[in-house]
């Protein structure tokens, strides 16, 4: 039983969380169906999460395989878990006051989001196309149901519809595309597939680079990625803030670790094929995510069109195909996803008389009236907006000057262009906020969302100070897969 255990320990955080869901699942079913019942059950997940988190932690270091090589065991997978369920711990955190207030907090909810969170894992140590998949749509049948949460609400059942409509057309692109990969290498295993990539003829052969296109496509789409975004603003705009902030962190997180694992691992040999795609989608991404979001009036949706153009900033450092690329995209993401609760826990706030309130004016006068949530907003709207000497401005710093050493200068240049037009939606918060008449003041800030936005706005001012070992902790997970 030992030699069982040590076998398969490289996945005793899966194991913890699906058995956690499991029996989560079996107690709400046969508990009361009480809103303090379901708490507990969320508070339970999050224990469950956490555990699976110290799992994480505690494994050896190096890399490990199970199952031929479908699965991965190493320094860049337990890096992308680890903020994954970080996103998913803060997540559900936000969801049990504001769905206790609208009385639809459900035990169901927090193991959806255990079955996600397991889904997520999945993805990111996939090192085989079927692993992929099963990840993936592990993943994607929780945020299926997770976006018609809502269900007297007829915004979020359309989010829900068109969520699962485009998702499943996605999905069946990516297996096309993963059946065109299999009939080329003959195997599903990235290894495999990375060794018939680099023969000479590799670059010319159709059946690869369809099946390269086809899975990137799919691959896109759960990013949100332009030319692929089209589900975005609606889905975020429809759905529950606290399943919006979700949404936004840990399963982004999960598409791009499993982006930049399948480029790296499984198409080394043609490298500048996939790089063409890598480039165009992340200028496509930064541009119309920054113009997009300047005409916003709702500020779910504006958050919906900078998490595309943010989401561009991070295949910047993809697309320079080194070491230093992917360490880059390693930091955007971590500092993307504490920027991005921390935004989502003051969207969160924002009620008054009982009723959620999503268009930006709300805000107006907003630092007149809650000081302390005005300031924690815009330290981190200054964050988002890249503006030094906040952390904000580091992330965008480490993808650009991978892409300048990589000689990509076009691609760096839209990407500054990119973030100085993002500039103005952000700073525009900042003026309402501070300068514009002020309205009645929202309720006063729960916990939950107030230690998160306490956390959040700390961490981008005096995070600089503790940046060297994060950054290097990421150079090191980056090499596992570019070695």
């Amino acid at each position: 039983m030992s030699e069982s255990f040590v076998t398969y320990a490289p996945m005793l955080p899966e194991f913890i969380i699906i058995l956690g869901a499991i029996v989560l699942l079996m107690y709400g079913v046969f508990g009361s169906e009480t809103q303090t019942e379901a708490v507990n059950v969320g508070w339970l997940s999050i224990i469950v999460l956490i555990t699976a988190t110290v799992a994480l932690l505690w494994a050896v270091d190096g890399s490990q395989s199970l199952f031929l090589g479908a699965f991965k065991n190493d320094s860049f997978a337990r890096f992308m878990k680890i903020l994954a369920i970080a996103g998913s711990i803060c997540a559900l955190m936000l969801a049990f006051d504001d769905f206790s207030d609208h009385g639809i907090m459900k035990f169901e909810y927090p193991v959806l989001v255990m079955f996600a969170t397991a889904g997520m894992m999945v993805m990111i140590s996939a090192g085989d196309l079927i692993a992929l998949y099963i990840g993936l749509e592990l993943q994607s049948l929780a945020l299926y149901v997770m976006a018609a949460y809502r269900r007297d609400s007829v915004r979020s059942s359309e989010a829900g519809l068109k969520y699962f409509v485009l998702g499943a057309l996605s999905s069946g692109i990516l297996l096309y595309g993963a059946s065109l990969l299999y009939g080329f290498a003959g195997s599903t295993d990235f290894q495999v597939i990375a060794n018939a990539a680099k023969g000479t003829d590799a670059s010319v052969n159709l059946w690869l680079i369809f099946g390269l296109v086809f899975l990137m496509v799919g691959i896109s789409f759960k990013i949100s990625a332009v030319p692929f975004h089209m589900w975005t603003p609606d889905v975020y705009e429809g759905s529950a803030t606290p399943v919006t902030a979700f949404f936004a962190t840990a399963p982004k997180v999960a598409a791009i670790a499993l982006l930049v694992r399948v480029s790296m691992s499984a198409f080394p040999g043609i490298a500048p094929q996939w790089q063409q795609i890598i480039t165009f989608i992340a200028i496509a991404s930064m541009l119309f995510g920054a113009f997009a979001a300047i005409g916003q009036t709702n500020i779910k949706r504006l958050m919906a069109y900078s998490s595309i153009s943010n989401v561009g900033f991070a295949l910047v450092g993809l697309a320079a195909n080194t070491a230093e690329g992917v360490q880059g995209v390693l930091i955007y993401m971590s500092i993307y996803v504490v920027m991005t609760l921390g935004v989502f826990a003051s969207i969160v706030c924002m009620r008054r008389d009982g009723q959620s309130l999503e268009d930006i004016h709300e805000l107006s006068g907003l630092a007149k009236n809650n000081l302390p949530l005005a300031f924690g907003l815009m330290i981190l709207m200054f964050s988002l907006a890249g503006i030094p000497p906040l952390v904000g401005f580091f992330a965008k710093y480490h993808v650009l000057l991978a892409a300048v050493q990589a000689e990509l200068y076009g691609l760096a240049i839209f990407g500054v262009l990119a973030s100085v037009i993002g500039a103005y939606y952000y700073l525009r918060i900042i003026k309402i906020m501070f300068f514009d008449d002020s309205r009645d003041p929202f309720q006063p800030v729960r916990f939950n969302p107030g230690v998160i936005i306490l956390t959040s706005a700390l961490l981008m001012l005096v995070g600089v100070t503790i940046l060297g070992p994060f950054v290097d902790a990421a150079l090191i997970a980056a090499r596992t897969l570019t070695l």
